[in-house]
């Protein structure tokens, strides 16, 4: 393999870098399709990066952003630790332009388990007042009956395997070799009106899991073997990924024939 430096754009959420890479980072950026991806790379020497572009300033600056990082070393699934977190930051606006996760393994050899459950947050309960008047004895069993009900009606509406639907999104979604394919965006319903995770792929397309295929979540969200469907856009470009006018027949990006 060639340790031959090259520069190359490598997006991410917020905006993109231009970095001089290797051959083995861009095997790790490569996440399918004519682009490379900043955030399967981790944290890169700020001395191989030439320029930043930020989303939100929507200017490209010279020099690298600033990069913030963390070391929590926590256990987020049974043999798995989140060893580093971090950002690529905008220099002047603050704007994160990618962030990223790396994971290790305590045992090489034994798969990963389950994801830790999310800790739920108790509930205040509301407390109906007593009555002014203490004649009608009625009032008390009504109350309790109502209290006993809503409950029941909650755990029978809780979404399964998954604890709440609120929590997972905007959580990363790894594959079972703890590999990152996205973002969780929501829950919805496909068209043989099954439920599916629905999410934003790695490369910015959206794809959709079924809810069945979905472990449990933790600070992530942990997938067995299942394939991600992707979820077609009228006029997206299948060679750039451009998103042409509907009804056009040619991409008025790259030229190539609409199917």
């Amino acid at each position: 393999m060639s340790s031959e430096l090259r520069v190359k754009k490598l997006r991410g959420s917020g905006g993109y870098i231009m970095a001089s890479i290797d051959d083995e980072q861009q095997m790790k950026g490569n996440l399918g399709g004519p682009d490379l991806f900043l955030a399967p790379m981790g944290r890169l020497n700020t001395e191989i990066i030439t320029k930043h572009f930020c989303n939100t300033c929507e200017k490209e600056f010279e020099g690298p952003p600033k990069i913030e990082y963390e070391n929590p070393n926590e256990e987020v699934a049974e043999n798995l630790i989140l060893v580093e977190k971090g950002q690529y930051i905008c220099n002047t606006c603050n704007s994160t332009i990618a962030e990223y996760r790396e994971f290790r393994k305590e045992d090489e050899v034994k798969e990963i388990g389950e994801a830790k459950p999310v800790e739920s947050v108790p509930q205040p309960t509301q407390v109906a007042p007593e009555p002014a008047v203490q004649e009608q004895p009625e009032v008390s069993p009504q109350v309790q009956q109502v209290s006993t009900q809503i409950p029941s009606q909650e755990k029978a509406t809780e979404p399964t395997p998954v604890g709440s639907v609120s929590s997972i999104e905007g959580l990363d979604v790894y594959d079972e070799n703890a590999k990152k394919i996205g973002t969780s965006r929501q829950v919805g319903i496909d068209s043989n009106q099954t439920m599916v995770l629905i999410i934003s792929k790695n490369d910015g397309t959206e794809g959709s899991i079924p809810w069945s295929s979905v472990g449990k979540v933790g600070d992530i969200i942990l997938l067995g073997k299942v394939s991600v469907t992707q979820v077609n856009q009228p006029g997206k470009c299948s060679s750039c990924g451009f998103v042409n006018n509907e009804g056009s027949k040619f991409c008025e990006e790259c030229g190539t024939k609409l199917q």
